[in-house]
């Protein structure tokens, strides 16, 4: 559960509003300050199981890209800062990044070739405020991880059943292809990347 805190801020207050090593984790939306809600352990070991398989993959590749810790992701001059999931960002075009070396914030979709939330009980931010905004700055792919089947019916099937959502952006628009269980996933940034969903789901298994 997300809880907002009173009072509407602009982008700017907000980064210098925000605690450092407090221990919680605070996101803006439209202007709202969220408390996020602390991850559960699936949660975090599905989140560190995808990064290490991403960033096997963009090394072999020898790509200039990074997930980075803690940046922040600013959707379009709006009053909003998000925290991804996992961020994999473009370093050749960090130098065209207004906030990146005073906020180490990314406004540019051509920064980011791909960008992952896996799925918690504010599962509406990921389907819907989030799926918005980042289609918007042209993210080109966007993965909507719902290990527990926490989304709405009309995106992961009555019955609901765990779903990858895997959106890529075609003439500025999100183009939604849904994997499951078995089903090898597809992603046009990582094409030779072999993983399903069956994988992601029983990482904290391993």
């Amino acid at each position: 559960m997300t809880q907002a805190i009173p009072k509407l801020v602009t982008f700017d207050e907000f980064v210098d509003w925000l605690p450092e090593n407090s221990g919680v984790r605070y996101e803006l939306h439209n202007g709202s300050i969220v408390e996020m809600a602390q991850p559960v352990g699936d949660h975090e070991e599905i989140k560190g199981f995808v990064a290490k398989k991403v960033t096997v993959e963009f090394s072999r590749l020898d790509l200039p890209f990074l997930i980075p810790n803690q940046a922040m992701v600013r959707p379009l001059e709006k009053d909003s800062g998000y925290f991804p999931d996992v961020l994999v960002i473009n370093q050749a075009n960090l130098a065209n990044e207004p906030l990146w070396k005073k906020a180490s914030t990314i406004t540019l979709g051509a920064s980011i070739p791909l960008i992952i939330e896996v799925v918690s009980t504010n599962w509406r931010d990921d389907y819907h405020l989030k799926y918005a905004d980042y289609e918007e700055m042209g993210i080109a792919e966007y993965w909507i991880i719902d290990y527990a089947a926490l989304g709405g019916r009309n995106f992961i099937g009555n019955p609901k059943q765990p779903t990858i959502s895997v959106c890529n952006l075609v003439d500025g628009e999100y183009q939604i292809s849904k994997f499951r269980d078995s089903d090898r996933m597809i992603s046009k940034t990582f094409p030779e990347l072999h993983l399903t969903p069956n994988q992601i789901f029983q990482a904290g298994l391993v």
